[in-house]
């Protein structure tokens, strides 16, 4: 903060006067922000850099689809993809129909644990919800140690991941109507909101 200096000329005093007024008149000609209506595209979902392709989970499977795959398609026409990739976790991509291409894959939750069952998508009005599981014995029938809750809002750059150890995981995720509420549900819910975030979290 600058502190008042001496007193200075009445000339300068007048021209400092001036520019003060004269900017303080250039600001009130901005007009206020425009508030997007609820799930609507954001403009910065637009200033993403979308210049890639799907990318699938490198996991073996036999059969199609793979469970270890997941996409889903928002009303506006983009669409959210998740998938595990060996050695390093939950991976998202958004598609843009503007630019008719993904985004580069994202880890979202970072973790050399195996993957353990299939990815769950959900949404309602822009926002998305996603169940996935990690578990070092899961091909041997034990319960996942690693169950993730995980919800994307906006431009689909930022995601909150909740993380239940030594849990069965999540059997289902419900969105809201209205996209400002998830709740995620086994023999107990995880409560999620755009104001609060996850509860209790």
């Amino acid at each position: 903060m600058h502190k008042p200096g001496m007193r200075a000329p009445v000339r300068v005093m007048l021209g400092v006067l001036v520019t003060v007024t004269s900017a303080a008149a250039c600001a009130h000609q901005n007009p206020a922000p425009v508030k997007e209506p609820s799930g609507s595209v954001p403009a910065s979902a637009e200033s993403t850099v979308f210049a890639s392709q799907l990318q699938k989970s490198d996991l073996p499977w036999i059969g199609s689809p793979s469970p270890y795959d997941a996409e889903v398609k928002l009303g506006d026409g983009r669409r959210v993809a998740l998938h595990y990739r060996r050695g390093k976790g939950l991976v998202e991509q958004h598609y843009s129909p503007r630019a008719k291409a993904w985004t580069v894959p994202k880890v979202i939750y970072r973790t050399t644990t195996d993957a353990c069952q299939g990815i769950q998508l959900r949404t309602k009005n822009g926002t998305v919800a996603a169940v996935a599981d990690f578990g070092p014995y899961c091909y041997d029938g034990e319960p996942p140690t690693e169950s993730l809750a995980a919800v994307g809002v906006g431009d689909l750059t930022d995601w909150s991941v909740d993380v239940t150890k030594d849990f069965d995981g999540w059997e289902r995720a419900t969105v809201s109507e209205d996209g400002q509420r998830v709740v995620f549900g086994r023999n107990t819910t995880l409560n999620w909101s755009r104001t609060d975030g996850f509860e209790g979290r």
